[in-house]
C-alpha cells in the first residue's frame, strides 16, 4: 500500500529511486556514577571527544569540493563555533564534577537544557539553530562511545539512491555530489534550517520535516521525492510511478529550455525591461551570477563577514572584500546591506551567547539597524569600507530593519560622519546611492516619508510577512498561516511599490517572493520592475517575465486586489498566471 507524507520542500525537482536508510543517530544514553578518584579521567574523556569532534569538522571543511555551495563552508564553521562555545565545550565537564556522573549523561543534561532554551525562542531562524546544536552534540556523543560519525555510504550506490535520515547535517553533504545521490528526505528540519538551505543550493530534490518517514520506509523500497510539492510517496504503485516518470521527463525538458534563456534580456511582451538581480553572501558566487546573466547583486549580506570569528572585521579587511566584489562584477551594480546582526546571528566577539540584550523575544529586541545605531563605531567602520570600495565601481548601500523616520535620519548622520572621517584621512571614496529595507509594517505604512530621505528601497518580504501576520513559519503548529498571498500582505506590497513609483524612486523585492515565480506576474502587475533572488531561481522568474504583458497584468491585478479572503488567493493567482508553471 502506498503512503503519502507531506513535508517542507528543500531542493526542487523530482527523484524516483530506492531508499537507503541512514540509521546513524544517538543511541540510548547510559547513566552511571563516577568515583571521586575517577572524575579527572572522565573529564579528560569528555575533553578528548571535543577535540576529536573539532578535528573531524576542520577536516571536513578543508575537504569541501570546489563546486560545493558557498554556504556549506559557513555552516560547518557555525558547527565549529557551537562546539567551542562554553555551553557545550565546558559546562558538561562542570556537570561531571558537580554530580559525579559519566560524560554521556552530563552531555545529555546540558543538551536538554539548551534544547528547551531554543524551543522558547520566537524567531524561526534562530529556533532552528537547535538542529545545528543537536548535530554537533551527536558528533560529540559518538566520539565519546567510539562510534563513527561518517554516513558510511557505499561507493557503489546506484545512481537512483534516495537517502532517508532523521537529519542530515551540513557536514554530511560534503560528498553528496561525488556519491551522486538522487535525492534525500529527513524527519527533522524546517524551511529555514541549514538542511533546507543546502538542499536548495545543491539542487538535489529533497523534502524535510517529515517527522516519521524513516520508521515507515524499508531498505531499497521504491520512493518518490517530489521536491516541487513537498511530498514523499512510499511504495508507489505502477500508475503513480508512470505518472511521476512523465513528470521527471517534463521537468528535465523544462530545465533545459530555461538554460537557453541565460543570455536573453528579461523583457516583457510589451517591451518593459525588468532587472533580475542576485542575493549573495560570497565573492565566490559571482561566477554563477555572470553565467546566469543576472544584472547585478541586489543584496549582499555583509553579516557573514562578522560571524565565526573572535574579533570584529577591520575596515581594511571589509574594504578588501567589498572592492573585490566590485571589480569582479565588471560594472554591474553591487548593493550592500549593512550588517544585520542580532536574533539568529550573534558573533562571538560581541560578548553574548544569546541575543545582544538577552531578550526573550530577540526579533523584537536590539537587532538590525537598532544594533548598528547602538554600536556607532562598528557602524561607521563598515560604512567607511563601503564608501572606499565605491571608488572602484557602482555600489549602493542599504540599512536593514528600519522602523521609523528617526532611525533613518540617524543613519544619514552617521554616513556623513563616515565621509568626513575619510576626508580628514585624505582617503579616496566614491559616490553611492543609499537606501533602506522595508520589512517592518511601520516602515511599510510610512514609506513615503522614508523615500524622501533615500535613493531607493528594497522590500524584505520574509520578515514583512511574519511581522504583518504575526506568524512564525518555522512553527509547525501555525506555519500554515504563513501566507505570502494574504490580502493584508499584498495590500502592503502594493502600497510600497506604488508609492515608490509615484515618487520616482527605485524599489525592489529581495525576499523569497522575488524568486518564487508564482508571484512574478502579481508583482509585475503591481508595478515592480526590480527583483533580487537566490541565483537558482533567476531563470524561472525570467521565463515568466518573458511571457507577461504588464499592461494587461495591471488590470488583472487590480481585480485580484479586491479580494480579501486568504483562502481564495491560490485560485486567483493560478488564474492570473494562466501559463504553465516554470521550473
Amino acid at each position: 500500500m502506498s503512503i503519502v507524507l507531506h513535508g517542507v520542500t528543500a531542493g526542487k525537482g523530482i527523484a524516483i529511486g530506492r531508499a537507503h536508510l541512514i540509521l546513524r543517530g544517538m543511541t540510548e544514553v547510559p547513566q552511571y556514577n563516577i568515583l571521586a578518584e575517577e572524575l579527572a579521567a572522565e573529564t579528560t574523556r569528555f575533553e578528548t571527544a571535543i577535540k576529536a569532534t573539532r578535528k573531524e569538522l576542520e577536516q571536513l571543511r578543508s575537504a569541501i569540493p570546489e563546486n560545493a555551495p558557498t554556504e556549506l563552508g559557513a555552516f560547518i564553521s557555525l558547527h565549529l563555533m557551537l562546539l567551542t562555545d562554553a555551553t557545550l565545550s565546558r559546562e558538561p565537564a562542570d556537570i561531571i564534577q558537580e554530580q559525579q556522573i559519566n560524560a554521556e549523561w552530563a552531555l545529555k543534561q546540558q543538551t536538554d537544557k539548551l534544547a528547551q532554551q531554543f524551543d522558547e525562542i520566537d524567531d524561526a531562524y534562530l529556533r532552528e539553530r537547535k538542529q545545528d546544536m543537536l548535530q554537533v552534540v551527536e558528533r560529540i556523543h559518538n566520539n565519546l562511545i567510539g562510534q563513527s560519525n561518517e554516513l558510511n555510504l557505499e561507493t557503489d550506490l546506484p545512481d537512483d539512491t534516495i537517502l532517508i535520515a532523521h537529519d542530515i547535517s551540513p557536514a554530511d553533504t560534503v560528498h553528496f555530489k561525488a556519491q551522486r545521490i538522487a535525492g534525500f528526505v529527513t524527519d527533522a528540519g524546517g524551511p529555514t534550517s541549514h538542511t533546507a538551505i543546502l538542499g536548495r543550493s545543491l539542487d538535489i530534490p529533497s523534502v524535510i520535516g517529515l517527522h516519521n518517514a524513516r520508521n515507515l520506509i524499508r531498505e531499497e523500497e521504491w520512493v518518490i521525492v517530489d521536491g516541487i510539492n513537498g511530498v514523499l510517496i512510499i511504495n508507489p504503485d505502477d500508475l503513480v510511478l508512470a505518472e511521476y516518470r512523465r513528470h521527471v521527463r517534463e521537468y528535465k525538458n523544462r530545465k533545459r529550455a530555461l538554460n537557453k534563456l541565460k543570455k536573453s534580456a528579461a523583457t516583457t511582451e510589451d517591451g518593459i525591461n525588468i532587472e533580475l538581480l542576485a542575493n549573495m553572501e560570497s565573492v565566490d558566487d559571482i561566477k554563477q551570477l555572470h553565467n546566469l546573466g543576472a544584472d547585478g547583486v541586489g543584496l549582499f549580506r555583509s553579516e557573514f563577514l562578522y560571524l565565526n570569528r573572535d574579533t570584529m572585521p577591520s575596515e581594511e579587511e571589509q574594504y578588501e572584500v567589498y572592492s573585490a566584489f566590485v571589480k569582479k562584477l565588471k560594472g554591474k551594480n553591487l548593493t550592500i546591506r549593512t550588517v544585520d546582526l542580532g536574533v539568529d546571528k550573534n558573533p562571538r566577539w560581541f560578548g553574548q551567547n544569546t541575543t545582544p540584550n538577552g531578550s526573550l523575544n530577540p526579533a523584537l529586541g536590539l537587532t538590525g539597524i537598532r544594533l548598528c545605531l547602538a554600536e556607532p563605531v562598528m557602524f561607521r567602520t563598515q560604512m567607511r569600507a563601503i564608501l572606499r570600495a565605491a571608488a572602484h565601481g557602482p555600489v549602493k548601500m542599504m540599512w536593514p530593519m528600519v522602523a521609523s523616520l528617526s532611525e533613518l535620519k540617524q543613519c544619514l548622520v552617521h554616513l556623513e560622519t563616515a565621509k568626513r572621517q575619510l576626508n580628514e584621512r585624505d582617503e579616496t571614496f566614491g559616490n553611492i546611492e543609499v537606501g533602506c529595507m522595508i520589512e517592518i509594517p511601520s516602515a511599510a505604512l510610512t514609506v513615503g516619508s522614508l523615500l524622501k530621505q533615500v535613493d531607493f528601497i528594497s522590500i524584505g518580504t520574509n520578515d514583512l510577512i511574519q511581522y504583518t501576520l504575526s506568524v512564525d513559519r518555522g512553527d509547525d503548529s501555525v506555519s500554515y498561516l504563513y501566507q505570502p498571498g494574504h490580502p493584508a500582505v499584498l495590500k502592503l506590497l502594493q502600497h510600497i511599490i506604488r508609492t515608490a513609483n509615484r515618487m520616482g524612486k527605485t524599489v525592489s523585492v529581495c525576499g523569497e517572493m522575488a524568486g518564487d515565480n508564482t508571484y512574478t506576474r502579481l508583482l509585475l502587475g503591481m508595478g515592480l520592475r526590480r527583483f533580487s533572488m537566490n541565483p537558482n531561481n533567476l531563470l524561472g522568474v525570467k521565463d515568466m517575465v518573458l511571457r507577461s504583458d504588464t499592461v494587461k497584468l495591471e488590470s488583472e491585478v487590480a481585480r485580484l486586489m479586491r479580494n480579501e479572503d486568504p483562502e481564495k488567493t491560490d485560485k486567483l493567482l493560478k488564474a492570473l498566471n494562466k501559463v504553465e508553471e516554470a521550473v
